[in-house]
């Protein structure tokens, strides 16, 4: 069955003509006549039926062609993350940014295009610049055709480069780079009247080296990894009180995080303009020294504190007979949230003491379910049991061949069901200096999604420069994510991340040639994807279009 022509005076006519055999003959029989072509063609409607049957005969077309030994030499590339972000990272900003900065530098490559690359890398598997040069083959990315490895090292380095010396005031642990350039004018772009760094967290990661790590960053120290044979630098983000990433830091391996806090929130004074500043921190970050410097630069602070290894805590504060305001946080299709507060005095100094009702009745279940076990296993005098890090914690030795439960710890150990205390200087009212708190609870839940980004090893770089470079294309990918999730917010949607960069990862694009035309085939549209396309504003390509042949 097929599409014929025929010309009747000064018009074409098509008709759909079928071939049969009868008595022994072959003809053409006219099933149906279609019209005048131009008719036809402004009407659509041979259009309409061609898909439609392309669509009931794709099967019988491939296997026709593979019985004829003619296989269809295609391509397949992924579009749907690089069309995605490659928007965000225009109206982020970064990529003007980027040009800017470069005006005047005489690359002979798209060092642009080297940086949004690796940033798209980060975003969708991380991993080294040698494993991003090999994972872009997969991927339609306009611009990176001329890229090669080298290029990219040149890129990082460049990102991580030291800045004159005219630019060095206001230097604290770390000399400024072109990176802080970057995140300077990437937070000018979107400071309006209503933009706050009053309040911001800061939490830190190690990254651990194979090599020697460049010049200064790759240094011993306490190891988050359990590496603490290998060299390591430590990394820094700080972000506001909306979960965006404002400035990233870098300092050697062995520096310790109680030594950073005040230098960092220097630096974001400078480089911001910030006039009054909030600081929340959790206890790994405060020591007696941090809380001087804080006090003495007149900033307010919310810090945690270690309850069970203060003294002036555990007898004091926490003996305070004062009753607890309560506060219950309603949820939908989840329990409530029931918190309680109160404050407590001791001398000039302001504690907030907290409760969580609800991980108080957690933890008393769980610590019930521990001693259970623990009281089965003395019984039958199963003494391996002991050096379980959840039974020791009760036990007591009367004598030196027996273990019994002591009483007292357990009593000790529910104090702190759903507790945690707090040390500021502000004004705020308890429910409100617990209810800030509790946002560096959800920010801590931020930076456990992005360290998986920050984790960019293994790094081969050499030079300290190379190295910063590499990093922050880290941050850079967390802007992109941090853009992405909040256009996603508005729309009332927040899929899981992991399934969401899958969903698009099955967004292609398939080249094939037929009769010496090029044509490019897209998959269909899977889970979240079109959201995504909704949310950043981009058209999704059509399902079958005509491209020009290849040379």
């Amino acid at each position: 069955m097929f599409v014929r022509e025929k010309r009747i005076g000064p018009y074409c006519y098509l008709y759909l003509v079928e071939t049969v055999r009868e008595n022994g003959k072959t003809k053409q029989r006219i099933i149906r006549n279609l019209g005048r072509s131009e008719e036809v063609e402004a009407s659509g409607d041979l259009d309409r039926l061609a898909r439609s049957a392309a669509r009931l005969s794709q099967r019988s077309m491939i296997l026709s062609l593979i019985e004829d030994g003619y296989v269809p030499q295609v391509r397949c590339r992924r579009i749907g993350a690089p069309l995605a972000f490659e928007r965000l990272w225009q109206e982020s900003g970064c990529r003007t940014v980027v040009e800017e900065l470069l005006a005047g530098r005489r690359f002979e490559f798209a060092v642009e295009r080297a940086v949004f690359l690796t940033v798209l890398h980060r975003l969708m598997v991380s991993g080294s610049d040698r494993a991003c040069e090999n994972w872009r083959d997969d991927y339609r990315i306009n611009g990176i055709e001329d890229l090669q490895l080298h290029h990219l090292y040149r890129a990082m380095t460049w990102l991580g480069e030291e800045l004159p010396g005219s630019d060095q005031v206001g230097r604290t642990l770390v000399p400024r780079c072109i990176k802080d350039l970057i995140e300077e004018r990437l937070f000018e772009r979107r400071r309006d009247l209503f933009s706050d760094l009053s309040v911001v967290f800061m939490d830190t990661t190690s990254l651990y080296f194979e090599g020697r790590g460049g010049e200064t960053l790759g240094q011993n120290g306490h190891s988050k990894d359990y590496r603490p044979h290998l060299k390591q630098m430590i990394v820094g983000i700080i972000i506001d009180q909306d979960g965006r990433p404002v400035c990233s830091e870098m300092w050697p391996g062995d520096t310790a995080d109680v030594t950073t806090l005040i230098p960092v929130i220097d630096r974001l004074r400078q480089r911001f303009a910030i006039g009054r500043v909030c600081v929340v921190a959790d206890r790994g970050m405060i020591s007696t020294a941090t809380i001087a410097g804080l006090e003495q630069r007149g900033l307010e602070y919310i810090l945690g504190v270690r309850e069970r290894s203060s003294k002036e805590v555990r007898e004091i504060v926490l003996n305070d007979q004062k009753p607890s305001v309560p506060l219950v946080i309603p949820r939908q299709r989840r329990p409530d949230t029931e918190l309680e507060a109160k404050e407590v005095h001791v001398g000039d100094l302001r504690y907030v003491v907290c409760r969580n009702l609800v991980e108080a009745k957690h933890g008393a279940e769980l610590r019930e379910a521990v001693l259970r076990s623990l009281r089965a296993s003395l019984r039958h005098g199963d003494k391996a049991l002991v050096g379980n890090s959840a039974y020791r914690r009760y036990l007591k030795t009367p004598d030196e061949k027996h273990f019994e439960i002591d009483d007292k710890r357990v009593a000790e150990d529910a104090r702190y069901d759903g507790l945690y205390v707090l040390r500021t200087n502000t004004s705020l009212a308890p429910l409100a200096v617990m209810l800030r708190y509790r946002e560096l609870l959800k920010v801590e839940d931020i930076f456990k999604t992005t360290k998986a980004i920050l984790h960019t090893r293994p790094i081969y770089h050499q030079t300290d420069a190379a190295i910063r470079g590499h990093v922050f294309c880290s941050f850079l990918a967390l802007v992109l994510r941090k853009a992405l999730e909040d256009r996603l917010t508005t729309m009332r949607s927040k899929p899981e991340w992991g399934a969401l960069l899958m969903d698009l990862d099955r967004l292609q694009e398939i080249e094939t040639e037929q009769e010496g035309k090029c044509f490019i085939l897209r998959t269909p549209v899977t889970g979240d994807v079109g959201r995504v396309f909704q949310a950043v504003g981009v058209a999704l390509p059509p399902n079958i279009r005509e491209a020009d042949p290849p040379d």
